[in-house]
């Protein structure tokens, strides 16, 4: 089953529900993308999703990224 989920909105907790259902994903083998816009590559999550092999790209104005 494929699936998109996207995450919007003023406030905090949106990468991190994001992050926890890739990883719960990853966990059962599934295939995983995330796209993210106006952060940079330079983050933890972004580090830690290419180690699990989480495709992860990242997108937004030069001075963001």
């Amino acid at each position: 089953m494929k699936m998109i989920i996207v995450y919007t909105g003023n406030g905090k907790g949106k990468t991190s529900s994001a992050f926890g259902v890739a990883l719960r994903a990853r966990g059962y083998n599934k295939k995983v993308h995330i796209i993210q816009f106006g952060k940079t590559k330079n983050t933890g999550e972004y580090k830690a999703a290419k180690k699990l092999g989480i495709d992860i790209k990242t997108f937004g104005r030069k001075e963001w990224i």
